[in-house]
């Protein structure tokens, strides 16, 4: 047993207040990330390591110093540092002569490795190299997949959710139109992926709504898949499992259609026609305070008929 795994006692509040922080919560914190090199690197990883840190901002923790590792072969060292700066995510670059220009998404689960899938870097643009304005830090992007494979193929697929996991951002409960200028664009076709960064400008129309246009901000990957080491099913739907807490309750009598149209069934009791209020008519109308009785009513139709 590590110290980080013995059963540690609060002596001061602010040590309290620190591991109640990193206790189990209904509704947990956005996730971050930790990106490290290798103990070889190349200078398109440092640098393609820093663009991301600078994508993945505020959530996310830099290691400037080299970590002599293989995550494939022995991942104590990554859950070590995880559980140190309680981050769920990692990217780890590398470079060697089997496999130049290597990246290693990952995620974690109760602080042990759950998915990786490593990456080659196969065409690289850094942020600097295009000359365009920038998204401010901190901006939540809008996530785009185009491809048969992110939905046909089992690791394309895990890809997907691992990246989605990476990038997504914080939740939020509502979204402004201005706030919507940051997108991530991933494609795959013909075994590789392709990811794209672009910022949307709001031009002017001539109605209502904007003229939409994308300029592309960097940085730009070009990104062939090598090993993977994807988690069982039933470790995937354990990660996966929510508390009791956060289901939402069933509704009964009400049903959506394919769209997302809500449907209702109302129950009510048996109306009485009796009381039901129609159409008001001048000649149908009582004088205030006068009753009418059926003797009266029966007089006045011979009346009628002696008239006529």
């Amino acid at each position: 047993m590590t110290q980080l795994d013995s059963v540690i006692k609060p002596k001061t509040k602010r040590s309290k207040r620190f591991l109640e922080s990193r206790a189990p919560k209904l509704t947990e914190d956005v996730k971050s990330a930790m990106i490290m090199k290798g103990g070889n690197t190349s200078q398109t990883i440092t640098q393609a390591l820093k663009d991301i840190y600078s994508l993945k901002k505020p959530n996310a923790v830099m290691y400037k110093k080299k970590n002599i590792t293989r995550p494939f072969e022995d991942s104590t060292s990554l859950e070590f540092f995880s559980k140190k700066t309680d981050c769920s995510l990692f990217l780890f670059g590398s470079h060697n002569k089997k496999r130049p220009n290597n990246f290693i998404f990952g995620r974690l689960f109760d602080f042990h490795v759950l998915d990786m899938i490593e990456l080659g870097i196969e065409k690289y643009v850094s942020l600097s190299e295009i000359k365009a304005s920038k998204c401010p830090e901190g901006t939540k992007p809008m996530l785009v997949f185009a491809g048969e494979a992110f939905d046909t193929d089992n690791e394309h697929r895990r890809l997907k959710s691992l990246l989605i996991d990476f990038f997504r951002g914080p939740t939020v409960p509502a979204v402004r139109l201005a706030g919507l200028e940051h997108i991530l664009h991933f494609t795959a076709i013909d075994g590789k992926i392709y990811m794209r960064s672009y910022r949307s400008l709001l031009k002017k129309s001539g109605c209502r709504t904007p003229r939409i246009e994308l300029e592309e901000i960097g940085p730009s990957f070009d990104f062939v898949l090598r090993r993977t080491h994807l988690a069982s099913d039933d470790l995937y739907k354990l990660a996966h499992k929510q508390p009791k807490a956060l289901k939402p309750k069933k509704k009964k009598n009400i049903s959506h259609d394919a769209f997302g149209t809500k449907f209702g069934r109302v129950h009510m009791q048996k109306q009485d026609l009796s009381k039901l209020q129609t159409r008001k008519m001048k000649g149908l109308r009582k004088r205030r305070g006068e009753v009418v009785t059926e003797e009266q009513e029966g007089q006045a139709l011979k009346v009628a008929k002696v008239e006529s």
